[in-house]
């Protein structure tokens, strides 16, 4: 008990003094004892995970009245069911009577889980329906909910976004998301139909600190330098149409709450396959991606159709949820499983109801850059992990998020995006703030 006091007492006392935050010296550094200490890691789950909206899944993932979706999320098993009146529900996926997991599949369709230990029955609004040797309890043991599924704490929709939070208190979802909601709706202003996940869950690990992935998932800074293979592949690929509009073209928003953007309009490289042509895409699909941009902007209106066709953006919501919608559209999360290691599931996402032509656009994109095995990914968690080797051999050193502090709009190049994570990290972990506070 008095080593636990210690090791917690100087996991204290490094957060403390974790992040360098120096707006006149136009100077942010965060030391490198973040990303690998298990006590720090440990206040993390208690401080963080435990009291921020954490993305569950997609709506789409549960279209019809008794569906269901079991996953991890901060390391606990959740069951999200859409029950019998269409409403969703989360629980702990752990039966009331010895803890054992009521359901073992990942998705599927079932009115009633079964717990393989004891055969006790749950229906998806999380009601004990009935045991072997009921008789040995009085009539009323149920009487209050108690041998119920327990609920998670906090369940909310946004857009179909489904988001959990394990503490009760925690503000509403579309507070908590501020300005991130706005990007949450170009997402799902795609399509006319609604958006779905589509091709499942692709699931990879990272021999690195989750909070690497938080900063590396909009950090426009790395890009022509870590993905420049696939940049000559887009050379190569569309030929004298491919323009390299990259780097300092776009910008960074801090949106609050820990949460920023990446983004730009019209400045990519790639197209979008939902109405930006490319030659790569091939001349026969023109008039499609016409037709399709025509549809966004008879629906949305000029200024925001074009936000939606031309626009590329990368956006994190803190702690640990990722929005890709650049040349396809992808949903991330990170999990820590040690200080040094992180568990990634990523969803691709596409409207509802586009042509077969469309999907394959879509999906062959996805798989090229977004994808575990495409030209992005596997550049980014090489990175990552030889980074986090470097940080577990030269501990106390520090890292330089400084980039564009003296910039009134800065680029995508530079660091407002990474600095809007730690000062919101640093706000949580040291209990100073309830609401996270905008800065250069």
């Amino acid at each position: 008990m008095l080593d636990t006091i210690k090791f917690t007492a100087a996991a204290e006392r490094t957060i403390a003094t974790a992040v360098e935050d120096n707006r006149e010296a136009a100077r942010f550094r965060v030391n490198r004892k973040v990303y690998m200490d298990p006590d720090i890691l440990s206040l993390e789950e208690e401080r963080i995970f435990a009291r921020c909206w954490l993305y569950l899944a997609h709506a789409s993932e549960l279209a019809k009245p008794g569906a269901f979706v079991q996953r991890k999320v901060a390391g606990k098993s959740i069951l999200l069911t859409r029950d019998k009146d269409n409403a969703l529900n989360a629980f702990y996926n752990a039966c009331t009577h010895r803890g054992a997991a009521v359901c073992r599949e990942r998705s599927g369709t079932q009115k009633v889980f079964s717990c393989p230990y004891h055969g006790w029955v749950f229906d998806n609004q999380g009601n004990l329906v009935d045991m072997p040797g009921r008789e040995s309890l009085p009539p009323d043991a149920n009487s209050d909910g108690s041998l119920n599924l327990r609920p998670v704490a906090r369940l909310e929709e946004f857009k179909s976004f489904i988001f959990i939070c394990f503490d009760p208190e925690v503000e509403p979802l579309v507070d908590y998301l501020g300005e991130a909601a706005d990007y949450l709706g170009y997402v799902a202003d795609h399509g006319p139909h609604g958006m779905e996940v589509v091709g499942g869950t692709q699931e990879y690990s990272a021999k690195a600190n989750w909070k690497m992935l938080s900063e590396n998932s909009h950090d426009g800074y790395h890009g022509l330098i870590t993905h420049s293979t696939y940049f000559d592949y887009l050379r190569v690929r569309d030929g004298k149409e491919y323009k390299r509009k990259m780097g300092a073209h776009g910008w960074v928003k801090d949106l609050g709450n820990g949460h920023a953007v990446g983004e730009s309009i019209g400045a990519a490289a790639w197209g979008r396959p939902y109405a930006r042509w490319v030659a790569g895409f091939g001349e026969e699909s023109k008039a499609e991606l016409e037709a399709i941009a025509a549809e966004i902007q008879g629906r949305l209106g000029p200024e925001r159709a074009n936000v939606v066709i031309n626009g590329d953006r990368n956006m994190v919501i803190f702690p640990n949820l990722v929005i890709n919608d650049i040349m396809a559209v992808t949903i991330r999360t990170y999990h820590p499983a040690g200080p040094g290691k992180m568990q990634v599931n990523s969803w691709a996402l596409a409207p509802i109801g586009e042509s077969a032509s469309s999907r394959d656009r879509r999906m062959k994109s996805f798989v090229e850059f977004l994808g575990p095995a495409g030209f992005a990914t596997p550049d980014d968690v090489e990175m990552l992990e030889s980074a986090q080797k470097s940080y577990e051999s030269f501990p106390d050193t520090w890292n330089d998020c400084s980039r564009g502090m003296q910039t009134p709009t800065p680029s995508k190049t530079e660091e407002l995006q990474l600095r809007a994570f730690w000062r919101r990290w640093s706000q949580l972990m040291n209990g100073t703030s309830k609401t996270g506070l905008k800065g250069p």
